[in-house]
């Protein structure tokens, strides 16, 4: 395990760097005083102990009662188990008495950032009822795999525009040139996001439900799509 994501993934959870260190501590050691945390982990005493206090409080260690005071893990699968529902019982709260306007998404968003695009890109997905066309490169596709296969179980439409040959069941493929980190996205005919995104890009993309764009969009990948019938034509004639 990459201790760098492991604590990444652990502050996602709840902890801070600190306490994930000593979380990792105890998962790697077992049964450990504070003293021992503190000597294994290279920081103070005071700090060890509040780590610990943090982590019993927060339902990742159990303090036991011996000669010594002693701590010892919670496995991650409970302790991420207990915080996913939790949340998942106050996210059900927030949604249903958090005050909200309900309005049309006609406007232009802008998304930043490889993490907000992909989460944007998965609740897009997620929502799809009828169809989904996308554009992007096949590592691309990749990442997408699982969701797009969960879609077309649904019965989805599913129309993927690709740069090599991609095996999804019951998916309609069209493969044409490089894409690169060029992405775009329509669902329903409804919701339009198109951008960059990837590795090494600038993870911006453009997000919006304005009819005129989707439309707009919609006509340039239909568009594309009959350049590459065209060519697939061409070539087959050669």
């Amino acid at each position: 395990m990459e201790d760098s994501r492991a604590s990444e993934y652990l502050m996602h959870f709840g902890l801070s760097r600190q306490e994930a260190l000593v979380y990792e501590q105890l998962l790697a050691r077992g049964k450990q005083t504070g003293y021992e945390i503190a000597r294994n982990t290279r920081i103070s005493r005071s700090n060890a102990y509040t780590s610990l206090a943090a982590l019993v409080e927060k339902g990742a260690a159990y303090l036991v009662e011996e000669s010594a005071k002693k701590y010892i893990p919670v496995p991650p699968e409970e302790f991420c188990g207990n915080r996913i529902r939790r949340m998942e019982e106050e996210q059900r709260w927030l949604c249903k008495n958090l005050p909200r306007e309900e309005s049309e998404e006609d406007g232009y968003i802008t998304v930043d950032g490889e993490d907000n695009i992909r989460d944007r890109i998965h609740n897009l997905l997620e929502k799809a009822e009828e169809r989904v066309y996308l554009s992007c490169s096949a590592d691309c596709l990749e990442q997408m795999r699982e969701i797009l296969s969960v879609l077309r179980e649904k019965g989805r439409k599913i129309v993927l525009i690709t740069d090599r040959p991609f095996a999804l069941e019951g998916a309609v493929v069209y493969v044409t040139e490089e894409k690169d980190s060029q992405i775009g996205l329509i669902t329903d005919s409804r919701y339009v996001l198109s951008g960059e995104y990837g590795p090494g890009s600038m993870n911006t993309c453009l997000y919006s439900g304005q009819k005129n764009f989707v439309r707009l969009f919609k006509s340039a990948l239909a568009n594309e799509i009959e350049l590459i019938k065209i060519r697939k034509g061409e070539t087959e004639n050669e």
